[in-house]
């Protein structure tokens, strides 16, 4: 009887939703698709499954490649994660990823100093052989000096944060090292330089600095063996490394700075000892001070470098390792308010131990290990981390909490929703993790000077020699009358100065520094405010949006729609809303879930279904005692059918939900939406009104995006009067304003807007907006009570405490840490531009102006310190809407 009954515009099978995890029975399915072959349905063992065929009639075909899209972002294809030590500068960097792009199983590397790890994309065909891949690529990088070891994906959370602790320890420890060893580089600088100090007190009257130790410390011998002292000494890791580093084809900054250390060194040692040569070039004292700059510089940097990843530890800080099981006797009936019986055992065991349903005991002052519901007990919860909100929330019976809270008040008992790796919490650093592995494309610039840059400062090194050594003493001599020279006026003095000066002054710190620093404090900073950045490519992408598409449920408004009226044509109001949340049950759509829970508040009895299917953005259809029930827009539910009402049958429904909501209290802040309820033999049978409240930060989202100069526009599935209203709530133009859209047509749209050349980022919350997500430049999801969907799988940017105004806040963070990026780049090629040529002597000849040794490796050191210290200043952006969310 209801053979050719339906007629479907279905997109293809990957995007089509079979319900309550049961599989379209071949009857069914002959009745819902009667065209399709008979081969097309299969059976797999007792439980009939159903492929859709090639053969249907797609209304177009810009679906399939969104959902390849969606596919491809939310694919379970992870790149394999190598931690590797020893990167120095932007050199070691660029020496890294040409390692590990020279193996011919690698089809992309990332590699990001700051955190010491490299993200590594293997080649489909070899996918099968992750793990001998990832170990042989680690053994290639530890062989060419920079030791490195696979990271094991999906490690647990007690090694995650043990792994994080560690890395912040040994970074801890090495600056207390590293302050050792300047307090030792400098005092040895402080004798080697004593004589200096005579000459400073001679000059100004004071003839103290004279005689005993002070004739001592003017004595050749002495200052060559201080000079020893501070090679072997302090700078003996950074000259052992830098000798590695060549023998390995792979110089750093320390193979530039031992190099002009050994040069300067060499040269005083060979006049020293062979004074028949009359070089005059004794200058131990460039050495010291030149090393005693350069780790002074090292650990400034260090501590800023740490400072970097204070957000990342702060969220580290928030993830509890232990947890506190509680068993109870299973004939146990101690009553339902008691937190803890009195036969009750409670053990100490790990979070990575602990199962979904498992009985958790959590005081005051303990942070809660693992998403979970409460079971007894009565407190408040500080929620700040996740909702930003400073206030305690009550939590009693019933109520969720999540990982990472604080429990302030008394002991709750909780059963665990997730586990510890699955928790809010966990998620929100392994997303944190991920994104500081994703380099900005900018970077490639960076990466593109820094590895020739050592070899290319090496040549300029041995040309500023040369020239100075053959040819510029000739043709200025008054060169040799600066100090740099020397009392004597050495040509030989005054080269190897120059050519160390080149060496040291160069920065590769700085280019390799200037990105990494940034997209680190930037993604961290976003998440620690509650808005999740998938890497730096998102935040650059982010930071030129020049166009922000919204949907609207759920979006611009609250997402949390409520019934506010029930028409019917034929039956009571109560059998069509019966019918509809039958038919909607297990959907998760916020309209599914408003009229669910409506049948439940007024505890209607649901009749049993089969063959549920949904078509995302047009609505759902089910079978029930033996008859096809749709539930959805008024168009895709009329389509459904052969019987068709009369117009005059939807105008009667319309006038009656109106006068219905005309009585209520409802105010012009909410949005109505009306869905059509059919049924096969009868056509439209009913309707049901769905009001939802806009946002409280809606308008003003919309009014300050307007303002950064950035159109806003609106798009939409529901019908034209729902989204007019809320458009002009809101302050969106009408011509900006787009109704009754399928997911397919919002793709379109926006790819039509990036075709016409606008940057485009679009907001939403639903599966029905997952390709249009994926297909924007940058796709943003509202985590609808924490919730992961589809959505959020797809999008680029995740608000964790699901408020629209930090569309605005992620943008304005975005654009400050590129702001950021393009600073500290400009920064590090303008001082080695600049510096490069005055250390070898570009000012000698007319301004008599020339750099030492250990002034070149002090602005060196500043250098790398500036960039640092200038990306750290990110930490000071403030909210833009913190007073508005």
């Amino acid at each position: 009887m209801a053979t050719n009954l339906l007629r479907l515009s279905l997109p293809p099978p990957s995007s089509l939703h079979f319900r309550s995890g049961k599989f379209l029975d071949a009857k069914f399915s002959k009745r819902i698709f009667p065209r399709y072959r008979r081969s097309r349905i299969q059976r797999h063992g007792s439980k009939p499954s159903f492929l859709v065929s090639n053969s249907i009639e797609i209304t177009t075909q810009s679906i399939e490649s969104t959902i390849e899209s969606v596919k491809s972002v939310a694919s379970d294809d992870k790149p394999v994660l190598l931690d590797v030590s020893g990167m120095m500068c932007g050199g070691c960097v660029a020496r890294v990823k040409s390692v590990l792009m020279s193996d011919d199983r690698v089809a992309s590397a990332v590699v990001n100093m700051l955190t010491e790890t490299a993200a590594v994309r293997l080649k489909p065909e070899v996918e099968e052989a992750v793990a001998d891949a990832a170990e042989s690529l680690a053994k290639r990088l530890t062989e060419s000096g920079f030791e490195a070891k696979r990271r094991v994906s999906g490690m647990g959370v007690a090694e995650n944060v043990k792994k994080w602790k560690e890395m912040v320890s040994k970074k801890e420890e090495l600056l207390v090292k590293s302050r050792n060893r300047v307090a030792f580089a400098w005092t040895l600088v402080a004798l080697c330089c004593g004589s200096h100090t005579s000459h400073i007190l001679h000059s100004v009257g004071i003839h103290v600095a004279h005689g005993g130790v002070w004739d001592l410390l003017h004595n050749s011998y002495v200052k060559g063996g201080l000079a020893v002292g501070a090679l072997l000494g302090p700078g003996r890791e950074l000259l052992f490394d830098g000798i590695k580093a060549f023998g390995k084809r792979s110089p750093n900054m320390n193979s530039l700075v031992g190099l002009g250390s050994m040069a300067a060194f060499a040269i005083s040692l060979i006049s020293l000892v062979n004074p028949d040569l009359e070089w005059d070039a004794s200058f131990f004292e460039e050495p010291v001070m030149l090393l005693g700059f350069v780790l002074l510089g090292r650990s400034l940097e260090e501590r800023a470098k740490l400072k970097a990843s204070s957000d990342m530890n702060e969220l580290l800080s928030l993830i509890s390792t232990q947890s506190r099981l509680v068993i109870t006797s299973s004939e146990n009936n101690t009553a339902a308010d008691s937190v803890l019986s009195s036969d009750s055992i409670c053990i100490n065991v790990p979070v990575d131990e602990i199962r979904v349903g498992d009985s958790l005991l959590v005081l005051p002052g303990e942070t809660f290990p693992v998403d979970g519901n409460v079971l007894a007990g009565r407190s408040v919860v500080d929620e700040s981390m996740l909702t930003g909100e400073s206030l305690p929330v009550y939590k009693e019976e019933g109520c969720s909490v999540s990982a990472g809270t604080i429990n302030w008040d008394g002991p709750l008992r909780i059963e665990a929703s997730s586990t510890g790796s699955n928790s809010t919490i966990s998620k929100i650093v392994k997303m944190v993790e991920e994104a500081q592995g994703n380099a900005a494309p900018v970077q490639r610039l960076a990466d593109a000077i820094a590895g020739p840059f050592v070899y290319t400062i090496m040549s300029l090194s041995a040309v500023t020699f040369a020239f100075w050594y053959y040819i510029g003493s000739h043709i200025f001599p008054d060169v040799l009358l600066n100090d740099i020279a020397g009392p004597d006026g050495d040509p030989l003095a005054l080269s190897l100065k120059l050519a160390v000066d080149v060496l040291v002054v160069s920065c590769p710190c700085a280019l390799g520094l200037a990105t990494p620093t940034a997209i680190l404090i930037g993604t961290s900073l976003g998440a620690k405010r509650g808005y999740l950045i998938r890497g730096g490519d998102v935040l650059e992408r982010l930071a030129s949006i020049d166009c922000v598409a919204l949907d609207k449920t759920g979006t611009l408004t609250e997402g949390r729609p409520i019934v506010s009226g029930v028409g019917s044509l034929i039956y009571e109001e109560q059998e069509v809303l019966k019918l509809a949340a039958a038919v909607e049950k297990t959907a998760t759509h916020p309209i599914a879930k408003a009229i669910v829970n409506e049948a439940e508040a007024l505890n209607l009895e649901t009749p049993e279904t089969r063959g549920q299917l949904t078509e995302p953005g047009f609505g759902t259809l089910a079978e029930i005692d033996g008859r096809l029930v749709a539930v959805g827009a008024l168009e895709w539910v009329a389509n459904r059918f052969h019987k068709k009402n009369d117009s005059s049958d939807v105008v009667k429904l319309e006038n009656y939900l109106d006068r219905k909501l005309s009585r209520t209290s409802l105010t012009s802040r909410y949005s109505k939406t009306v869905v059509y309820v059919g049924r096969e033999g009868e056509g439209i049978i009913g309707a049901i009104a769905i009001s939802d409240c806009l946002r409280k930060d809606a308008e003003f989202t919309v009014a300050r995006l307007q303002e950064k100069g950035i159109k806003t526009i609106l798009l939409s599935g529901d019908r034209e009067g729902a989204v007019a209203t809320v458009a002009k709530n809101v302050g969106i133009e009408s011509e900006s304003t787009n109704y009754s859209l399928s997911p397919d047509k919002k793709f379109e749209f926006i790819s039509n807007l990036q075709s016409s050349g606008h940057r485009v980022a679009m907001v939403g919350d639903g599966i029905n907006d997952a390709p249009s997500l994926a297909q924007a430049d940058v796709g943003i999801a509202l985590k609808i009570e924490a919730q992961e969907n589809a959505a959020s799988n797809a999008a680029s940017v995740i608000l964790v405490r699901n408020k629209l105004s930090h569309v605005v806040d992620a943008l304005s963070l975005a654009q400050a840490t590129m702001s950021k990026v393009y600073q500290n780049l400009a920064w590090a090629i303008a001082y080695n531009v600049i510096s490069i040529p005055i250390a070898a002597g570009v000012l000698l000849p007319q301004y008599d102006f020339a750099m030492t040794p250990s002034l070149s490796g002090g602005l060196m050191a500043l250098s790398s310190i500036f960039v640092v210290s200038n990306s750290l200043l990110l930490q000071l952006h403030k909210s833009e809407t913190s007073a508005n969310s």
